[in-house]
């Protein structure tokens, strides 16, 4: 039995053609942009992407000045959950900031940090409530569910979203128990 090159090599590229094209379009219609449209649904949302990766499912926003981004997560968790299945939700938001804006959010990191650090979120809003003081005109918003931190700094129509990841507690073993 003599094997044709020639229709093989076109057997095998028509082949994997077929298939890297049907699970491209398959990821793009049924996966990506059903989460865009569930995305864009949520009140203050100008844009959204999906980009896809086997662990996680990353969205990239533009949200306006009054996006409530603690909704627009919970929205994308519940209405997405089929698409998004066990992979990892990350969201990277983008806004309209300012100077003014980043200079408080960096007066403020330090505490912020410590509070994440030490798993004591209270921490967070006194950190809000000095920002709040010390930058008259800035008006801070905190929100907070299972998964994740979500501050929201606001000077007139600029605004500034931060999304911080709480660390799940974990059980400890003792070595004397």
């Amino acid at each position: 039995m003599k094997i044709k090159f020639v229709p093989l090599a076109i057997t095998v590229i028509v082949s994997i053609a077929v298939l890297f094209g049907g699970w491209h379009l398959y990821r793009d219609f049924a996966v990506e942009k059903p989460l865009n449209r569930v995305a864009l649904s949520a009140t203050g949302v100008q844009s959204a992407e999906t980009v896809m990766t086997n662990e996680q499912v990353v969205l990239n926003l533009k949200l306006d000045a009054d996006a409530d981004l603690a909704d627009i997560y919970r929205i994308l968790k519940r209405e997405g959950a089929t698409r998004i299945g066990d992979r990892k939700l990350t969201l990277n938001v983008k806004s309209a900031t300012t100077g003014k804006l980043e200079e408080a959010w960096r007066s403020s990191l330090l505490d912020v940090a410590e509070s994440m650090e030490n798993r004591r979120y209270s921490g967070i809003r006194e950190a809000m409530k000095k920002l709040s003081d010390r930058y008259p005109g800035i008006e801070a918003a905190i929100d907070l569910d299972e998964d994740n931190v979500y501050i929201r700094l606001k000077d007139g129509t600029a605004a500034k979203y931060i999304l911080l990841p709480r660390q799940p507690a974990t059980l400890e073993v003792w070595s004397n128990a």
